[in-house]
């Protein structure tokens, strides 16, 4: 029989991962009719499943997003929350390994997940991830809205995104002031901003060298948790991000590991990369986002 490597058995313990497909409790439309700006025909939304060693979820040529949520044990609710906008390169959504594999292990600690189905590909106009900022400005409002209904602490609500998606969840936590749309209904009157902000390998955060315009970090800018591999083009956006929090002293906590490339995702690996989840799941700790509701502050 062939050994499993020590590493990989710690990380599936620890991210709680599991090979079945996650499913969600509720599926929720974003809006309450078109998107802003969607006036244009897209081809058919488009799932494909990808078998292998690692099967992959993958969703293209969406144009009505919808929010996935997923519920933690009942009774292990601790009330917190995380929005969770998947990689792709705001060409396609990698829906499982970096969505709602990540949701389920979320669970796993007492937080209730939400993943963005967000518009892809790439409108015409404007910037290559507005389509995804105001979904997920959108989401943060929504799930905000509803917090007393789904028994969520209204200050315990956050953002995680990977690669695109770590992108459009960046700008929407450095923007939560500077709405992407005009108001549709009375959810778009509520708080957009993060509480927490969580960004894995996060892409297109810089330009020559310089964090992009639409990243405007403040002292107001939510605490963030950043994970990236040193070999990954995304290391230097996470480094300039860092920095820009640590100058605004807002609290922050970066991971660069030396090796795991783009898009590790919650896939399981013998690498050291693969134990970001167990640090995140520190960090949460740490930021008192995982005591039960009635005990936190």
């Amino acid at each position: 029989m062939k050994k499993i490597p020590v590493l990989m058995i710690v990380w599936c313990l620890l991210a709680g991962w599991t090979a079945r497909a996650a499913e969600p409790a509720l599926t929720l439309n974003l809006w309450p009719d078109k998107a802003p700006g969607e006036t244009g025909q897209l081809a058919e939304e488009k799932v494909e499943f990808f078998k292998g060693a690692l099967p992959k979820k993958q969703i293209s040529n969406v144009s009505r997003p919808t929010l996935e949520i997923f519920r933690p044990v009942k009774g292990k609710e601790n009330g917190a929350a995380v929005v969770i906008c998947p990689g792709g390169g705001f060409t396609v959504l990698m829906m499982d390994y970096e969505g709602e594999d990540c949701a389920v292990w979320l669970n796993t600690l007492g937080v209730t997940t939400i993943v963005v189905k967000y518009r892809v590909p790439i409108r015409a106009n404007g910037p290559r991830y507005l389509a995804a900022l105001q979904d997920t400005q959108r989401a943060l409002s929504l799930v905000r809205s509803k917090a007393v209904e789904w028994g969520l602490d209204p200050k315990r609500i956050g953002v995680l995104g990977f690669s695109a998606g770590g992108e459009a969840s960046t700008v929407a936590s450095t923007n939560y002031d500077k709405p992407s749309y005009p108001a549709v209904d009375e959810v778009d009157k509520v708080s957009s901003r993060p509480d927490f902000a969580i960004a894995i390998y996060p892409g297109g955060l810089v330009e020559n060298g310089q964090l992009i315009a639409d990243v405007r970090v403040t002292k107001e800018t939510p605490p963030m948790f950043i994970t990236v591999a040193n070999n990954d083009p995304a290391a230097e956006g996470s480094a300039e991000l860092y920095l820009a929090l640590k100058r605004a002293g807002v609290s922050v906590e970066l991971h660069i590991y030396a090796d795991g490339v783009h898009g590790f995702g919650m896939r399981p690996s013998p690498e050291p990369h693969a134990t970001w989840t167990a640090r995140l799941a520190d960090w949460l700790n740490a930021q008192g986002l995982l005591k039960p509701a009635a005990a936190a502050p």
